[in-house]
């Protein structure tokens, strides 16, 4: 167990910014009236929104390797640095917060008191690529995609597996299975709330896939769900997918595009639901932190 010792820094707001942001299609998911605000800027690259039980969301700002809070009273806080270089992260239903921490290639997982227990990762007898973004089920099994993005914070200079791929870590945190094999650069991660579907977006061929869960968590029943790649994503409860890169793309559950949000960054990186009705869209883009609010209650994919 390693500890990490941590300061709580509550930082001023930058001013927030309003913009209507979204077609007139989108109108389907936002709710009536609403603009996206910029509630923060000033990041180096914000990745990985995801929200716990209470609607706080936490993202990162990994160039700066930190972990940061919008909490549900409008604070921005530092949550934890060091943070072991942390790209995407997810709540488990236990309360456990997961980071996929690429500097040593692990995945954390953090509790509420901010200790740390790495679970190193190695596919045969070598580390992954660098594990990017993540989905939990119910039962706490972990299905992340590994692409190869070179960090300058690595000694080494090659992709250390033969392929950029999609794994599953069984509840146990020991035993881990290679389960998607043939995307170019899997990014993007997000299954339904039923634990049916997985999405997986293949940034590198600019494509969207669904597959079926199985009982033994492999996936089978491959199916394109639109042509879109995505860095990061997310689900509602009515089943429509927001999909990230060039601001949010939004598309309903059979994959037919019904919306876009506009996003003034050069890059849109994730996309979370939260605050305390789960109806509030957060979206981690370059240097900001944006939200909208939404008619659709949103899950915590």
């Amino acid at each position: 167990m390693i500890k990490i010792l941590f300061f709580l820094l509550v930082i001023p707001l930058a001013g927030i910014g309003f913009s209507s942001g979204y077609n007139a299609e989108a109108q389907d998911v936002i709710e009536s009236g609403a603009k996206l605000e910029k509630l923060s800027d000033g990041f180096s690259f914000t990745e990985g929104p995801t929200s716990d039980a209470q609607g706080n969301i936490f993202f990162t700002d990994q160039p700066n390797n930190r972990i940061m809070e919008w909490s549900i009273s409008d604070e921005l806080l530092t949550f934890m640095q060091p943070c072991g270089r942390s790209n995407g992260l997810a709540f488990d239903n236990k309360g456990f917060l997961w980071a996929c921490a690429d500097e040593k290639n692990e995945l954390w997982q953090i509790d509420q008191s901010k200790k740390v227990t790495p679970v190193p990762l190695k596919y045969g007898s070598n580390l992954l690529n660098g594990p990017n973004d993540l989905w939990i089920t119910a039962d706490g099994g972990i299905y992340f995609t590994d692409p190869y993005y070179q960090r300058p914070w690595w000694t080494h200079k090659s992709m250390p597996q033969d392929l950029q791929g999609v794994y599953y870590l069984a509840p146990d945190h020991k035993t881990l299975t290679r389960v998607i094999d043939d995307l170019v650069q899997p990014n993007g991660i997000v299954g339904t709330p039923d634990g049916k579907t997985l999405f997986v977006a293949d940034i590198g061929a600019n494509k969207t896939w669904s597959y079926t869960i199985n009982k033994d968590r492999t996936l089978s029943g491959k199916k394109l769900f639109c042509e879109l790649g995505s860095d990061g994503m997310t689900i509602d409860t009515e089943g429509n997918i927001y999909l990230t890169g060039n601001g949010v793309s939004i598309f309903d559950k059979s994959g037919k595009q019904i919306g876009h949000i506009d996003v003034p960054e050069g890059w849109t990186a994730n996309v979370c639901f939260g605050g305390t009705d789960m109806k509030s869209l957060f979206i981690t883009a370059s240097k900001g932190l944006y939200r909208i609010r939404t008619r659709v209650t949103g899950t915590k994919g």
